[in-house]
């Protein structure tokens, strides 16, 4: 939203909550200063409606005027659920809802946050390159109830807009591991991975490799999208093209914030203990799925499509572990 402020753009978005407004605006103007920009007097033209994911109610009042719809909303689980249904079924709805009043109200163009879950995942041992025509393979090893998810909610938007009138266009950007200055105590998403480790609530750092991007990359992404003529109709993968071990990323914090990492973790979990774990763990099974390897992963199309250039991963790494200290995140 900050972006497209920033661009001229007007932007409505929804919230749950009339009495959120607010706060809302207090976090994109954040949002704005954290990606090297004022917002000012803009961010007060920032339109609200209030609309629910799994609710008919106020999203054709949402969505009137619009030329254009980002849908970015979707559940992500604290833990691993009992019913994997619990995370399914809300994100497949959902996603339907929006894309069913977006083409009601006439808009073009929506652009859907799906995610690199819905590509790499399920392969164990036995890694491909992944492009945009890779799908994760549901059945697969370390497919949590959210990579599930995720999968099966863009697999039913592209069905959607398969049947869908014409003029009605649609683009799935896959995020890989999302990252990035935080903008208030709350965290979420894999920046929980970096509020852990400076709480000192890990045990250890496991062999595992995070292919690392920017939230502020995948927003200007997602702003790109919008409009890029070459965008429609296609999936893109969003990241960079440097990755980072646990123990890199740890390694990272405490070289940059100094004392302020004391409580970043130094010892290295064996992967036999992790393996063992996850026969009785079940959260430990999507960690054991994932252990000792990288991906290789190309970033190219939205490189040419939507112009990515991604920041470095330290550089990314460095800045959320600093801003999260200042937010009062840890």
């Amino acid at each position: 939203m900050a972006q497209l402020l920033a661009q001229g753009r007007t932007v409505r978005t929804t919230v749950r909550s009339a009495g959120s407004q607010q706060r809302v605006r207090e976090a994109v103007a954040r949002a704005g200063q954290a990606s090297g920009f004022e917002l000012g007097e803009v961010v007060a033209g920032l339109e609200f409606a209030t609309a629910d994911l799994m609710d008919d109610a106020g999203w054709a009042a949402a969505m009137e005027g619009c030329d254009g719809v980002l849908h970015v909303a979707s559940p992500v689980p604290a833990a691993e659920p009992k019913d994997p249904q619990e995370v399914i079924a809300p994100a497949r709805e959902g996603t339907l809802r929006v894309l069913g009043a977006a083409e009601a109200a006439g808009v073009s163009r929506v652009v859907m946050t799906s995610s690199f879950g819905s590509v790499g995942f399920g392969f164990g041992s036995r890694l491909p390159r992944f492009d945009e025509d890779s799908w994760t393979r549901l059945a697969g090893p370390g497919v949590s109830a959210y990579t599930a998810s995720k999968t099966l909610a863009e697999q039913d938007a592209w069905e959607f807009a398969a049947q869908a009138g014409p003029g009605f266009e649609l683009v799935a950007l896959c995020p890989t591991a999302v990252f990035g200055p935080v903008l208030g105590p709350s965290v979420s998403g894999g920046n929980e991975l970096i509020r852990r480790m400076l709480a000192g609530a890990l045990p250890g750092l496991l062999d595992m490799w995070f292919p690392v991007v920017d939230v502020r990359d995948v927003a200007a992404a997602h702003a790109a999208a919008l409009t890029a003529a070459e965008a429609a109709g296609r999936r893109f993968i969003v990241g960079g093209r440097e990755g980072m071990t646990m123990a890199q990323i740890a390694g990272t914090l405490r070289q940059a914030l100094g004392a302020r990492a004391a409580k970043v973790p130094t010892r290295r979990i064996p992967n036999w203990l992790v393996r063992a774990a996850a026969r009785v763990v079940p959260a430990a099974r999507d960690f054991a799925a994932e252990l000792g390897g990288t991906k290789e992963i190309d970033v190219s199309r939205a490189e040419r499509v939507l112009g990515l250039r991604a920041r470095p991963a330290r550089e990314t790494i460095a800045q959320t572990g600093r801003s999260m200290l200042e937010r009062g995140a840890v």
